[in-house]
């Protein structure tokens, strides 16, 4: 019988990808994914060293394995990511239970480590500084048929204090144009309609072969391609977002009215201090361009609250950058010490009770002003592209879910009364007019307008209607959408 394996993810879209990427690295070696009510033989942790407890975590669930694998004899435990690059020989020695650990470099050699492991009965530890193989040339198997993520680069050539992951992933590199482009065509070709292009920092793409315009040409080379329907990137940084960049997003129709822009802070004393080289007024100039050139373009960010020396009054400045930002989205977080980075030796340290009540009022703000930009897109009638697993209580509700051209999720109601057909599959296209706006997402409870069957619904149905071994990857973070539309933390803290 072929050995089973069970993929569990913690951490950022970059994370999500090299879970793709790892769990067809392991099926092309021949094991298969476990079903839900077994023990697999091989458990990865793809690991994440940004977020708060990450290591609490990680070794929590090693613990909870250990008794697990002291029963079931061949069963092998399998640590990499960012954790694993950071904490290198310091797993084995909390958990020597644990076979094989990997880190950010070197994904590809999981399949030769568990082997090795195995043959000779110790643990395997191999951490490399820099790539040795560009991912994207790995086995990937994707987990959805009509979306996916596509890098165009990986590391990163910032130095923000918050950030640990420049040191775990590295300095920036750069795939060439026509390989990401092939990529493309090839997902295309297979079914998929949507791509997001992915990045440490997406719009410094170009910069190891020196062409500063290189993610705009990138964007429009995207336009030309038959089939595509709907492109998306993540996460682009603010010191490095240029006019070039705009006019592609306004030019090229499959680039949706989208953009997810980091601020951390509003304060330029916070700012200089976190090292982003970009201030409120730049910040604040970037959004009215890009809504003069795209007036319905939904912009989202991340923001970091409590970060050392921040003053009430650096808090307030960020509060009234989110006034005048009117984001449609904000993914807020308590600056929480991160060892290993600048900040985490600062002084001026905020006290906790001070960071979550700068939380919660900074949480307050952005969900009034996300609820009224909502509110405004009623009686609106938007084209959606069905999505699979996103609404928790759609069963209940008796709705479907999809995603607006702006990336905001809406919820429709499954009335098929006006309409020549009688239901629709994931990647398929609705037309629907906006009902409700609520917090966090739209209602749309009138009967759908139309219903364009597509490629990717085709290809869905392929995938789930064909015999296939039973799904064991988990996908811990983030949870919702395949890929995931945006982030629920700072991509990989940076960005």
């Amino acid at each position: 019988m072929p050995r089973t394996y069970e993929v569990k993810t913690y951490g950022c879209q970059m994370n999500v990808h090299d879970s793709e990427r790892l769990t067809g690295l392991l099926e092309d070696a021949g094991y298969v994914a476990a079903s839900d009510d077994e023990q697999a033989d091989v458990v990865v942790f793809n690991t994440c060293a940004v977020r708060e407890n990450a290591d609490n975590r990680l070794y929590g669930n090693l613990g909870h394995l250990a008794p697990v694998k002291a029963k079931k004899p061949g069963m092998q435990i399998a640590v990499g990511g960012c954790m694993a690059q950071k904490d290198r020989d310091t797993i084995v020695k909390k958990a020597p239970w644990v076979d094989v650990v990997f880190g950010t470099h070197n994904i590809g050699s999981l399949p030769a480590l568990l082997d090795r492991a195995r043959s000779q009965e110790a643990a395997q530890v191999e951490i490399l500084e820099s790539l040795s193989v560009f991912p994207s040339t790995l086995p990937t198997k994707r987990d959805s048929a009509y979306a996916a993520w596509v890098s165009i680069s990986v590391g990163c050539n910032n130095t923000c204090t918050f950030c640990i992951v420049p040191s775990l992933r590295g300095k920036e590199q750069d795939r060439r144009p026509g390989d990401i482009l092939a990529e493309i065509r090839a997902l295309v070709a297979d079914g998929v309609s949507e791509v997001t292009l992915l990045g440490q920092n997406v719009n410094a793409y170009g910069v190891e072969f020196g062409d500063r315009q290189a993610f705009s040409k990138l964007l429009r080379a995207c336009g030309d391609i038959d089939g595509l329907e709907r492109v998306r990137f993540t996460s682009p940084h603010p010191a490095e977002f240029t006019d070039d960049v705009i006019d592609a997003m306004a030019e090229t129709p499959n680039v949706m009215p989208q953009l997810h822009m980091p601020l951390q802070s509003g304060s330029d004393t916070v700012l200089r201090a976190m090292r982003r080289s970009y201030r409120q007024k730049k910040f604040l100039g970037i959004l009215d361009k890009v809504r003069a050139a795209i007036p319905d373009a939904a912009i989202s960010t991340d923001i970091i609250v409590g970060f050392p020396g921040e003053t009430e009054e650096d808090f307030l400045d960020t509060m009234e950058v989110v006034r005048q930002a009117r984001f449609a989205q904000a993914f807020t977080f308590q600056y929480s010490i991160r060892p290993g980075t600048p900040a985490a030796t600062m002084p001026d340290q905020i006290d906790p009770a001070v960071v979550k009540d700068r939380y919660q009022r900074l949480a307050a703000l952005v969900e009034e002003i996300t609820y009224e930009e909502n509110q405004k897109l009623e009686g609106r009638v938007l084209e959606l592209m069905v999505s699979e697993g996103e609404g928790r209580r759609d069963g209940e509700t008796l709705r479907l879910s999809g995603r607006a051209p702006d990336n905001r999720l809406v919820h429709f109601r499954a009335d098929f009364s006006q309409v020549e057909a009688d239901s629709v599959r994931p990647g398929d296209m609705v037309t629907v007019e906006i009902t409700r706006g609520a917090p966090h997402y739209l209602i749309a409870d009138a009967p759908i307008r139309s219903v364009r069957r597509t490629r990717s619904g085709d290809a869905w149905e392929r995938r789930t209607s064909a015999p296939a071994p039973p799904k064991g990857v988990g996908l811990g973070m983030p949870a919702i959408g395949v890929p995931a539309p945006l982030p629920d933390a700072p991509a990989c803290g940076v960005g």
